[in-house]
Order: C-alpha cells, then sequence, then structure tokens
C-alpha cells in the first residue's frame, strides 16, 4: 500500500548509493554515511533520461500568469495525445493544484520507494502545495532546504516514461531557477511569459538573457493578458497595451509564440480547477494556448540532441496520436 510522503532533511557523505528512491524519504537515511549529495544527482539523472523534453516556463516578474499558462500548455501537449507532466517548482506560492482541482491532495509514496505524482486531466504534477498542512501556511526556508526540496521534486518523483516535463518556475532568475537548470543539466527549452506593459517587458528581457547565460534554449515569449474584449460591444480593449511582448522578442531576437486574450472565464475556470484549453477548447483564447504548444512540441522535436526515453536502443514514447 502506497504511504503519505513525509519531507526529511539530512547530510552525509559516504560511498555511492544506487537505491532508486530520495534520501529524504529512505528509511536507512538517519544512520547512512554514504554519498548523499552525489546519489541526489544520480537519481534526477535516473529520472529525467526518460523523460523526452524538460521545459521551462519562466517569468523575471511574478503575476504574469505564468501557472496559468504552464496549465493550458501541459493540458494542449495532453490533448494532442502526448504523455505530460508539471513539476510546481514555485515553493512560495505553488498555485498548480489549485488549476486542476486538486488542492488540499497529499502525495505518497510507492512499495518500490518512489514518490507518486498526483493525476489529473492526463497530466502527472509534484507541488510544494501538496506537502502543505494548510493551504495557507508560508514556505520560510533558507536556500539549503530548497535545494534538497528540488532534488526530491525531480529525482524523488517516480516521473516514469514521459514526452513532455513542464517546469513552473518562480518568478526570477535566483536560487530556483539556478539549481533547477544545474540539476537537469540538459534542458530542451524555456517559455518565457510577460505581459505587455513596459515594466513586464524590461523583466522578460532579464529572462532571456538568463537563458543565454545558462546555455537554455529559448522556445520563444508569450504576450499573457493582452488586450479585453468588452462583453457588451465586442470592442478590444488594451488594458495592459498591446504588442510589446512581439516588439521584445524582436528586439532580444527570439521567437514571438502569439498573444493569449485577457480573458475573465480563463480566471473563473482556473480557480474552479477546470484547465480552460481543456474546457473550452473552441475558443480563441483556447486556441491561443493551443498554438503555443504546437510550437514548444515543434521545437522539441526539432532539437538535435533531446534525448530519447526508455533504453539507447528503444524509440521514443509516442503519444496516442501524432
Amino acid at each position: 500500500m502506497a504511504r503519505e510522503l513525509n519531507v526529511i532533511n539530512n547530510s552525509g557523505s559516504g560511498d555511492a548509493c544506487t537505491y532508486m528512491w530520495a534520501c529524504a524519504i529512505c528509511d536507512e537515511t538517519e544512520q547512512c554515511q554514504k554519498d548523499k549529495e552525489g546519489h541526489s544527482r544520480w537519481l534526477v539523472a535516473k529520472r529525467m533520461e526518460r523523460i523526452e523534453y524538460k521545459v521551462l516556463i519562466m517569468s523575471n516578474k511574478g503575476g504574469v500568469g505564468k501557472s496559468t499558462c504552464t496549465t493550458n500548455i501541459a493540458v494542449s501537449l495532453a490533448l494532442k495525445g502526448w504523455h505530460v507532466g508539471i513539476c510546481d517548482m514555485d515553493i512560495h506560492g505553488p498555485n498548480i493544484p489549485k488549476m486542476v482541482g486538486a488542492e488540499g491532495q497529499k502525495l505518497k509514496i510507492s512499495t518500490s520507494g518512489g514518490i507518486i505524482p498526483f493525476q489529473a486531466y492526463n497530466l502527472k504534477i509534484a507541488s510544494m502545495s501538496f506537502l502543505l498542512q494548510n493551504s495557507d501556511d508560508p514556505i520560510i526556508w533558507r536556500d539549503a532546504y530548497k535545494y534538497e526540496f528540488i532534488n526530491q521534486l525531480l529525482g524523488g518523483v517516480d516521473w516514469q516514461d514521459l514526452n513532455f516535463l513542464l517546469i513552473d518556475l518562480p518568478p526570477g532568475t535566483g536560487n530556483e531557477s539556478v539549481t533547477t537548470i544545474d540539476l537537469l543539466g540538459q534542458v530542451s527549452g524555456a517559455v518565457i511569459v510577460t505581459t505587455p506593459q513596459e515594466v513586464a517587458l524590461l523583466d522578460s528581457r532579464k529572462s532571456v538573457t538568463f537563458c543565454r547565460d545558462s546555455e537554455v534554449p529559448i522556445i520563444g515569449i508569450v504576450e499573457n493578458m493582452s488586450g479585453l474584449e468588452c462583453p457588451h460591444c465586442h470592442t478590444q480593449i488594451d488594458v495592459f497595451r498591446k504588442g510589446g511582448g512581439e516588439a521584445s522578442a524582436s528586439d532580444m531576437g527570439v521567437p514571438f509564440l502569439g498573444r493569449i486574450p485577457l480573458d475573465p472565464d480563463v480566471v473563473t475556470q482556473s480557480d474552479a480547477g477546470e484547465p480552460f484549453a481543456l474546457f473550452n477548447s473552441d475558443t480563441p483564447t483556447a486556441e491561443a494556448y493551443h498554438q503555443i504548444a504546437n510550437q514548444v512540441e515543434g521545437f522539441c522535436k526539432k532539437g538535435a540532441s533531446l534525448l530519447k526515453v526508455g533504453k539507447p536502443t528503444a524509440g521514443p514514447l509516442r503519444g496516442i496520436s501524432q
């Protein structure tokens, strides 16, 4: 029987370990003298080699709708038949579970020792939110604790075979982003989310520079909350201006993936735990998510150095449809 996950902090050094579960959930952790740092990195590598494409969803500024974009891009990819996971790396503001109706759920540990990701809408999801006793509890951690947790999300979770793992990074270019990229080793690409106003565009340019400095391929920039259709006269209202994301992408020499309207129904559906791109698939807003997902898929497939799932002799994992 699976049991609920409890996070345990540990440290130590010693010989190599080949257990396929994280030190924090190992029954031998208190007396173990093996190299825990080496084992954590090895475990992340073992988990990630079964995943074809690792995609970062990031922004340098909070409040731009990054988690909403992550959820709906993931749903769009799943609708195409791909096996998709979401790693909610936003430790202080984990919102992904709320958006898929999984708030208050708890992760469990399998009999083999791996953390079982929560499954909703054909997505595998792991998040700090699943470990909180109360959703209002703040996370007050120094970087060392964050490092251990990031290790557990990437290496301790039994992701198994996936075509896409979308990693929802917290705002900014700080410790969580640096640690995630360092542990992954190879990232398929990054989607940078911004809004049209100038202050957000300045921050998105920093994200582009961060990716280039970190040698992370840039899939492109998404301009979220781009225009609002008046429900009465159907006139387009540019609440936060319009076109800045495309201009920023042009100036920085990166692809522009498209605009997502400021749609009140997206907020309503997200709060209800129902991904908009799934329940309103025929709307212009959902179509924007689908088009961005198509470009993410195309970019990842085009990469010459992307990992294949499973054994070296095996072909890539296929979804239900191509």
